[in-house]
């Protein structure tokens, strides 16, 4: 009994340690990764009119970022699990931070299509990357709730970058620069200094924590060992043909499909509501944003304490669908942000309990390839809901028809949530 207390208390001291030295971290690298990604949505505001591009061609060049990314996501992720996370993760950022500063050279729309999926496939394999590499620190029952708060990183990102990508658009002129050609300068510097600082930080894994003792390292391995004993499934092969790998994929897709087409669109929704600034744009955008990250904590949360995924993530984009359909049928911008918030509180609130459950059956190198392919095939809807959303803009004129089509798919979310085995969350 006393040697199980002991136990207890090295593992809690152990988890404690890890979540103070990675989730910070990690979450500080997600931000800017998140933000670099998204920032084109603050730039369209005035990028679009400098440059001539129409609301297709703009819904086409941010969504073909997520083919880039899909089709080097699975390499990637490989490479990763090979290499180790610290060389490999240094390489994804250093080189998205380049290619996010050169955005500031597009000229039209070949130049804008051409680095959006360049920027794509430097990014390739850090979302899925990082979370195979939480899943070498933390046990199952820990990884919704610490994924969740690595993941909130992607809401902050959103509190964060609107104001300061507002801020960034009135340095219009300074040094000869629109003030787009700012933001992205200015947003993607930091991805190459913090990829430096990776080099020098992060470990591959436990075994190279100098900040874990020997008996916190030993409890760590032996807890991780036990689960990846336990009926997990490693080979590449099989996990490729895996029916759950496909199915979450799907399910993915359509969550991402929803995220991205509200997500590279809100500036310009938001826009909509009356005659507001592009600082005030940027602020108010922030609020779904918030609401989101609060949203994301507590249901991971939930999901771990109840041992439970599905319901968690139906619920959660049943939640959204609802959300974006009350937006698309309203007149009234306050409503119509409540209703945004209760979106974007739906979207990010699948994340956590949805990226615990590949990691419940699948192990070593079958864990990277099969989180890799869900996220790649998944973020395909990153291409699909914002060239949606444009393309029926361009024709109705209004952003009704193509919020109404993300309610849409994310309540297939919700429908192919619940349609999972229990053995896959």
């Amino acid at each position: 009994m006393a040697d199980h207390s002991a136990g207890q208390a090295i593992g809690r001291a152990a988890l404690a340690r890890i979540r103070r030295r990675l989730l910070p971290f990690t979450f500080l690298l997600y931000i800017v990764a998140y933000l670099d990604r998204i920032n084109v949505g603050f730039a369209a505001l005035e990028m679009n009119r400098q440059l001539g591009l129409g609301d297709a061609a703009y819904g086409l060049g941010a969504g073909l970022f997520f083919i880039g990314y899909f089709l080097f996501e699975v390499p990637s992720n490989l490479i990763l699990h090979r290499v180790g996370a610290r060389a490999w993760i240094a390489r994804i950022m250093i080189s998205w931070g380049v290619v996010a500063i050169a955005m500031a050279a597009v000229r039209g729309a070949a130049s804008f299509y051409l680095l959006r999926f360049l920027l794509g496939v430097a990014e390739a394999g850090f979302f899925p990357g990082i979370i195979l590499y939480l899943t070498y620190w933390f046990p199952a029952r820990e990884q919704a709730r610490s994924i969740a708060l690595f993941m909130t990183a992607s809401a902050l990102a959103g509190v964060i970058g609107g104001p300061l990508s507002g801020a960034l658009l009135a340095m219009d002129g300074a040094l000869g620069l629109s003030g787009w050609q700012w933001l992205f300068v200015l947003e993607g510097a930091p991805s190459v200094i913090l990829g430096l600082t990776v080099l020098f930080y992060l470990p591959n894994g436990p075994g190279d924590a100098r900040w874990l003792t020997a008996a916190e390292k030993r409890w760590l391995a032996e807890r991780l060992e036990f689960e990846r004993s336990s009926g997990k499934e490693g080979g590449l092969v099989r996990t490729l043909t895996d029916g759950r790998v496909w199915l979450l994929s799907m399910l993915y897709f359509a969550i991402v499909t929803g995220l991205y087409g509200v997500t590279l669109w809100l500036p310009q929704i938001i826009k909509g509501f009356g005659a507001l600034g592009n600082f005030e744009i940027g602020v108010i955008s922030a609020v779904p944003f918030l609401v989101a990250a609060i949203a994301m904590v507590g249901i991971g949360r939930s999901s771990d304490r109840r041992g439970e995924r599905r319901w968690h993530v139906a619920f959660s984009a049943f939640a959204a669908a609802a959300g974006l359909t009350i937006s698309a049928l309203t007149r009234n911008p306050v409503i119509a942000l409540a209703a945004l918030s209760l979106g974007a509180a739906g979207i990010w609130g699948t994340m956590g309990p949805f990226w615990s459950m590949p990691p419940a059956f699948l192990s070593g190198a079958g864990a990277a390839a099969g989180i890799a392919l869900i996220n790649s095939v998944g973020n395909l809807g990153g291409f699909v809901g914002p060239y949606l959303v444009g393309l029926v803009r361009q024709k109705s004129h209004s952003f009704s028809g193509g919020l109404a089509a993300m309610a849409a798919m994310l309540a297939l979310a919700g429908c192919l949530a619940l349609a999972l085995r229990d053995d896959a969350g």
